[in-house]
């Protein structure tokens, strides 16, 4: 069995390298038009279209959602009552406003594809594998804003995985990294519009309603655990001075290391606003965002056999730096976690730059970034590999999930 799983894994990284131009060609299309959450038609038809050239890929375009995608191989191997072992990776491909792919959405996709592709060179033509395999590819838009897996959760899209895998960009290798829960607030205040000047007693005064807000969130944040979060901005205050603003409006995110706890905060930061609004006469509207994200739970044996794999391809891991203090990123990944057994791994991609900035947006198309993508998609598939065929592994998996959950 070690030498039969051996020659897979080099059957992988063969399929990969081979297929490494089209690979390119497929993420840097992505990173040279950036889409917003939702908006992702062209990666979308991209991505599609990589999928339907590819022989034996069954492609759904619009799937649940109009810009994600299912593309599935498979099932091959086995026979008779055998469970078929279902093997899913994710790509997103949404972009940030104004900046692009500052957060390497272009090399999920793309790591996800070549995952893909490489466990379906190496799988076909196995008709004797012990377990029958299927291979899914799961196109999520929306992680930067929305949260479009949340959606696709919502819509079944994940019930008939047995184990997912993802990879995301950071400046380092690092199996997990804490990712915390989050849920968004708009904060609307109503009141109403006089001369600023000529008779100020007839206006109710919006702004102030909003700068108060503002302020007792301030305050509010002495009293929070540390890994309690709060953070807004104001997003519309008044037209002109010398009109009493009748309407503002505030967007804040709320962060915890665990969902549970997003509600004690919530309930905390909505007293701050509801108490604004009573002290200057205005209304207020409170939109909650209808997806909350959790935090990514940890499987530590998938982990492990990622970072196993990883460092058989020469990837250097590291945890150096972080910590649940200084690691405050969220995703949408986070609820698939909860759903599935899974893994979020981040990687190296040959540059020092931050996320989010205009510099990780030029690191995340540079052609340095395409061996450290590559190598990634190798040490997933790879992984995916040791689930189907060690035994007892998928069950392990299976087994950490469920102690973790409860």
């Amino acid at each position: 069995m070690a030498d039969m799983l051996q020659a897979l894994k080099h059957k992988v990284c063969v399929s990969i390298d081979g297929a490494k131009d089209k690979l390119y060609r497929l993420g840097d299309a992505i990173w040279r038009h950036p889409e917003l959450a939702y908006k992702e038609k062209q990666a979308h038809e991209t991505l599609v279209n990589f999928f339907t050239q590819e022989t034996g890929w069954t492609v759904e375009a619009q799937y649940k959602l109009e810009t994600a995608f299912r593309a599935t191989w498979g099932p091959v191997g086995g026979g008779g009552d055998v469970c078929v072992v279902n093997v899913g990776f994710l790509c997103e491909y949404d972009a940030l406003p104004d900046i692009g792919h500052a957060c390497g959405h272009n090399l999920i996709a793309e790591s996800g594809a070549a995952a893909a592709l490489g466990l379906k060179a190496a799988l076909e033509g196995g008709k004797a594998w012990p377990v029958p395999v299927k291979v899914t590819v799961l196109g999520t838009p929306a992680e930067e804003e929305g949260g479009g897996k949340v959606d696709m959760l919502r819509e079944g899209a994940f019930e008939d995985l047995d184990v997912v895998f993802m990879a995301h960009p950071a400046q380092k290798n690092a199996t997990y990294l804490p990712s915390m829960a989050i849920h968004s607030l708009l904060v609307k205040y109503r009141g109403r519009a006089s001369h600023a000047s000529a008779y100020p007693w007839e206006g109710v005064n919006a702004l102030d309603a909003a700068v108060m807000a503002y302020n007792n969130i301030s305050v509010l944040r002495q009293q929070l655990r540390p890994d309690w979060k709060i953070h807004g901005i104001l997003k519309h205050g008044g037209v002109k001075p010398n009109i009493i603003p009748d309407y503002s409006e505030l967007e804040y995110y709320f962060r915890s290391a665990s969902h549970r706890d997003l509600s004690i905060i919530q309930a905390k930061a909505e007293a701050c606003f509801r108490a604004a609004a009573m002290a200057t006469g205005c209304e207020v509207e409170l939109l909650f965002d209808r997806n909350l994200f959790y935090e990514v739970l940890k499987n530590q044996t998938l982990e492990d056999l990622y970072e196993e794999n990883g460092k058989s391809l020469g990837m250097k891991f590291t945890t150096e730096g972080f910590s649940v203090s200084t690691v405050s990123v969220s995703t949408d990944f986070g609820n698939v976690s909860h759903a599935v057994p899974g893994i979020h791994p981040y990687f190296y991609i040959g540059s020092d730059a931050l996320n989010h900035t205009a510099e990780y947006t030029a690191a995340s198309g540079a052609d340095e970034a395409q061996f450290y993508t590559l190598q990634t998609a190798k040490a997933l598939a790879m992984t995916a590999l040791d689930v189907i065929f060690n035994p007892g592994v998928l069950n392990k998996v299976k087994q950490e999930f469920k102690d973790t959950k409860s």
